[in-house]
């Protein structure tokens, strides 16, 4: 699975993976989804793989932009409060209407928001400029249908003039037959969505979200909910990761927790490949003997299955130096075995289980925003040699300060819900001092 060429480690030394090379070499193997037809429904969230253009102008009328009265203009020219238009009200003209009145010398059709103008109008003058029919002072608002013989009848006062297309929406106003309505490798959110709608698209062609299940692996954890016994945890990590693979873009599965036991694991990844595009475990990644995922699927890889396997790595970073990734099963369904600590588990989860997923959709922007940020900290931070550190922090956009939360330790997950970014710490620096500008990855 791996595509960068791997360099012959000395002899009794494993080679240690870079954060770079570990992250290039899983968006080498991944690559996006087929692309498929959707209901607008489900596109949400989706890349658009075509150009879609306009088959009908729109608005496809021309239209009012408010209730009101549809009029000639020259029959409302001058017209003051104290010298009001009067004009024979011919009809209603609401939205959706099919055939229109048309509108003579000395005559008003009573419209409403969003009905096309009627022929021989020429301008909508606003129902508060009017007395509504009633023959009293201006209106306040449009009088019920077919109230007491006013507004759809009789007669209107004008108490203001109007130009030729005042309060008229003119036909392809908002886009023209033939207009590029969205290129091809737009993510489509609400708004898309409902232009799509308004000319006419119920279905796209776009790239599907990938599904993502997410299991965690330890005898010792138990469902939130559960009392928990000697020596059980919650499990919060599957959670959690099922929660950022939602937010990346994913359609998400948790699995309840598997124990330490390798066939277990191994029946229970199989079973879920029906559902997966990629599969994600947290947890028995490292040299620990009860570490089950490194157990149960070094040996995935079998002669019949060309490419499969899953490598495990150790990582030039903290939190976070034990990784696996590879591709499981007849699909060679991409695998990431993340470690088993909350804050290696979501650090690890941002730096390459997100941008996998976003690949998969087809995004161009699979990476988090990096912006450099000046360290407000009280005191010097400290790195280990040869590691990138990853430190949970708090980003002021205002200030462009960053400021720690918690400490380094890879199980403080209290310090990661409160924290909005990642402070990092190059590979060659081992002590940074406070008021140093550094590279600050945005996960809030």
């Amino acid at each position: 699975m791996s595509s960068t060429a791997e360099p012959v480690p000395a002899a009794g030394h494993e080679r240690l993976w870079s954060v770079d090379d570990h992250l290039a070499d899983i968006l080498a193997a991944v690559h996006p989804l087929d692309p498929i037809e959707l209901q607008l429904p489900d596109a949400q969230g989706c890349v658009l793989v075509e150009d879609v253009t306009v088959p009908v102008a729109l608005p496809p009328f021309d239209n009012s932009s408010m209730d009101g009265y549809a009029v000639r203009t020259a029959d409302v020219a001058g017209a003051t409060d104290q010298f009001p238009a009067v004009l024979t009200v011919i009809g209603d003209v609401a939205a959706g209407s099919g055939a229109l009145p048309e509108v003579g010398p000395g005559q008003a059709a009573r419209i409403m928001t969003g009905a096309p103008l009627p022929p021989g109008a020429e301008a909508v003058v606003p129902v508060e400029w009017t007395d509504g029919g009633a023959g009293g002072a201006a209106a306040t608002s449009m009088r019920p249908a077919g109230a007491g013989g006013e507004g759809a009848s009789g007669e209107v006062r004008v108490f203001r003039s109007a130009e030729a297309r005042d309060h008229v929406r003119s036909r392809g106003s908002d886009v023209r037959a033939g207009d590029l309505a969205l290129e091809a490798g737009t993510v489509l959110g609400p708004p898309q969505i409902g232009l799509l709608a308004a000319i006419g698209r119920g279905s796209v062609r776009v790239r599907p979200r990938p599904r993502v299940v997410v299991l965690s692996t330890g005898s010792e954890l138990i469902q939130p909910g559960e009392e928990l016994g000697e020596g059980q945890i919650y499990d919060s990590n599957s959670f959690a990761l099922t929660a950022a693979a939602r937010d990346a873009g994913a359609i998400a599965y948790r699995v309840g927790a598997v124990t330490d036991d390798a066939d277990t694991l191994r029946a229970t990844i199989e079973d879920q490949l029906i559902r997966a595009d990629m599969v994600v475990t947290t947890g028995g990644v490292s040299v620990g003997a009860y570490d089950v995922v490194k157990e149960a699927l070094s040996s995935v890889g079998d002669e019949d299955e060309p490419g499969g396997g899953v490598d495990f790595r150790k990582l030039a970073m903290q939190p976070g130096k034990p990784q696996g990734f590879g591709s499981i099963g007849p699909e060679h369904t991409p695998l990431l075995a993340l470690p088993g600590n909350p804050v290696s588990s979501y650090v690890s989860f941002e730096l390459f289980v997100r941008p996998a997923i976003r690949a998969l959709m087809g995004r161009e922007d699979v990476h988090r925003p990096v912006v450099r940020a000046t360290l407000a900290a009280d005191k010097t931070l400290s790195s280990p040699a040869g590691r990138r550190q990853f430190l949970r922090g708090t980003y002021d956009a205002g200030e462009g300060t960053i400021t720690p939360v918690g400490g380094a330790g890879s199980h403080l997950i209290a310090a990661l819900a409160h924290a909005d970014a990642l402070i990092v710490i190059p590979e060659e620096s081992v002590s940074v001092e406070p008021g140093t500008e550094v590279d600050v990855v945005l996960i809030g």
